[in-house]
């Protein structure tokens, strides 16, 4: 009873840590997206007055110009991608069928799917325990987990969902044939600010990784180059 008293005041103690973390990264945030904001609205008014470059300079500053405004996109996209990392912490759980989660998620992303000539294909026991979730949490995990495997098939390609119970977890396995990872990029990839893209937060993983210890689950990866990744996601039934 004692070792349990302790472990609870533990839990508390993180999630009031989680809970700071969260409210300096908002206030950080609100500060940053101020002047952001400025700054874009000003590259537009610009953009404007140079519509239709004539000189050689005109085309030079119009092309400068597109640059800061794609810059201050990417600066955007690290931000809202910071917040999501400080608030993955912050659960709102309720007893839900991970199979019709997975099935919501697949439909609505089935159209960029098909632009990207990649096939969802989802193999869901039908026999599963429910499990505590976040919803829209999860919902992030896998749009994170399948945006990487979409990724990692420029050509196109299949990416699997397969669902089951095993060893009294209920278990979500993400399977994709696309390039696969090397050893330096497993070793790495759920460090925060690690990417292998060019403009790439480096935050995606290693949110995926905090929502689903959040939710007291386990995410294990399997990758080989050339062959392709499977993530899976373990999360603990409904007791």
């Amino acid at each position: 009873m004692q070792e349990s008293s302790h472990e609870e005041r533990e839990r508390q103690r993180l999630l009031a840590q989680y809970s700071e973390i969260a409210t300096l990264a908002g206030g950080l945030a609100h500060e940053i997206r101020n002047p952001l904001s400025t700054i874009g609205m000003n590259l537009e008014l610009l953009i404007e007055d140079l519509e239709d470059p004539q000189s050689p300079r005109e085309r030079r500053m119009f092309t400068k110009i597109r640059l800061l405004q794609q810059e201050c996109r990417n600066l955007e996209e690290i931000l809202n991608a910071f917040l999501q990392f400080a608030r993955a912490g912050e659960l709102d759980l309720e007893p839900a069928d991970l199979n019709e989660q997975v099935g919501r998620f697949i439909e609505f992303y089935q159209p960029l799917a098909r632009e990207h000539q990649i096939e969802l294909s989802p193999h869901l026991d039908p026999d599963l325990p429910r499990v505590m979730l976040d919803a829209s949490l999860m919902r992030q995990v896998w749009m994170n987990l399948t945006q990487n495997a979409q990724q990692a098939m420029p050509h196109g390609g299949l990416i699997e969902f397969q669902t089951y119970f095993r060893d009294n977890m209920v278990h979500l396995d993400l399977i994709d044939n696309g390039d696969g990872m090397d050893e330096r990029v497993k070793s790495n990839m759920f460090q925060a600010f690690f990417s292998t893209k060019r403009n790439g937060s480096g935050l995606g993983l290693a949110t995926v990784r905090k929502i689903v210890a959040a939710h007291n689950g386990v995410l294990k990866c399997e990758s080989e180059l050339g062959r392709g990744t499977r993530f899976t996601v373990s999360l603990p039934p409904v007791s």
